[in-house]
């Protein structure tokens, strides 16, 4: 099995390809076209800022490459945002990749600091192939600062101040806002169920 970690120039590449490979799995990082459309598996992760992350992706001509993959992609943190229509960040808004529909806007926090981080609870979660061995109450680690409504493409939640997607699912695209990398147990068995996908 190939997998493509997307090099978007902004990203977490070596930390998320470590943990793939932890799991057994040879990982190829590329900004390449050819590689990463025949690529088995395609992982979009992310740090920083989704107008950085758009503009390196538009210049390296990879957005019509990304929204014409069939095979199954993951996005991470910032990754699952650009999975996104749009993108409001820092009073702009920020055309995304469109392979999920919604928006992405500062999560609402009240009381608690900005942005989110550290270990949370994931809750509500559907049944899915990506959630397999995955229940109500296991943890994973966000830094986030922006996050999805919960919707109809929600496949499980987490709670900071209000309640945001945590996990998401359009066709053959998958989010999770939160470091499966980072996420010990719950994390290495979501990275796991997204290699063994059978769709």
């Amino acid at each position: 099995m190939s997998l493509v970690i997307v090099d978007t120039g902004c990203a977490n590449l070596a930390s998320v390809s470590y943990a793939f490979e932890r799991l057994g799995a040879a990982t190829i990082i590329s900004d390449v076209a050819e590689v990463i459309t025949s690529a088995d598996r395609v992982v979009l992760p992310g740090v920083g800022s989704a107008p950085f992350a758009m503009q390196s992706i538009n210049s390296k001509s990879l957005k019509p490459v990304l929204q014409s993959l069939t095979q199954p992609v993951i996005g991470i943190c910032l990754g699952m945002q650009l999975l996104f229509e749009s993108l409001e960040e820092g009073g702009d808004t920020v055309e995304g990749l469109g392979l999920v529909k919604g928006t992405i806007a500062s999560l609402i926090t009240g009381d608690l600091p900005s942005p989110h981080m550290g270990w949370n609870t994931l809750t509500s979660v559907k049944t899915d192939p990506l959630l397999e061995g995955i229940a109500d109450g296991d943890f994973a680690y966000f830094v986030h600062s922006y996050a999805a409504e919960v919707s109809d493409v929600t496949l499980a939640t987490s709670m900071h101040g209000s309640r945001f997607s945590a996990i998401v699912r359009e066709g053959n695209v998958w989010g999770c806002q939160f470091h499966p990398e980072r996420s010990s147990k719950t994390g290495a068995k979501i990275l796991k169920n997204f290699l063994d996908l059978d769709l």
